[in-house]
Order: C-alpha cells, then sequence, then structure tokens
C-alpha cells in the first residue's frame, strides 16, 4: 500500500522536502512507518521520538493501522511561551 508522509517544521528542513510517498506491507501500523522513515532517512532519527502523528487529519496512536491512500501528517511538538 502507498501512504503520503507530510513533514512539518525542524524534520521537513532536516529532510529537504514537505512530503513524501512510502510503500508498506498491508497491515503496517504508524509505528511500522516510523521505523521505515528512520531506515530510509537517518536524519529523521533525531526528531522521531518527539513528533505527534496524525492519519488524515485526526491525531493517533503509533499502533493505529494504516490503508492504502492514507496521508500521515508528523507533526512536531508546540511550543510557546
Amino acid at each position: 500500500m502507498e501512504i503520503k508522509v507530510k513533514f512539518f517544521a525542524a524534520p521537513r528542513e532536516a529532510l529537504g522536502k514537505g512530503e513524501m510517498a512510502v510503500t508498506l506491507p498491508a497491515g503496517s501500523t504508524v509505528a511500522d512507518l516510523i521505523e521505515q522513515l528512520k531506515r530510509g532517512h537517518p536524519v529523521l532519527r533525531a526528531y522521531t521520538r518527539f513528533l505527534s502523528v496524525a492519519v488524515n487529519r485526526a491525531y493517533v496512536g503509533m499502533q493505529t493501522e494504516l490503508h492504502d491512500g492514507d496521508e500521515v501528517a508528523c507533526l512536531p511538538p508546540v511550543g510557546g511561551g
């Protein structure tokens, strides 16, 4: 299945692009996606433990199963003061 992944802020800058398509086996979870991203793009390792993830614009947990055509947004922590 093919998943569209979007990146924002520092991960986007580190990767040098804001989105990519990722191919995963059927039944893969958000955690599986994150592991594949870390293996394929080591620069993302520094950011993945702080990310929140949304699938099709809804925040989800790491064990959420993905489906073909899903859009996954990797969102950095929100800071402020």
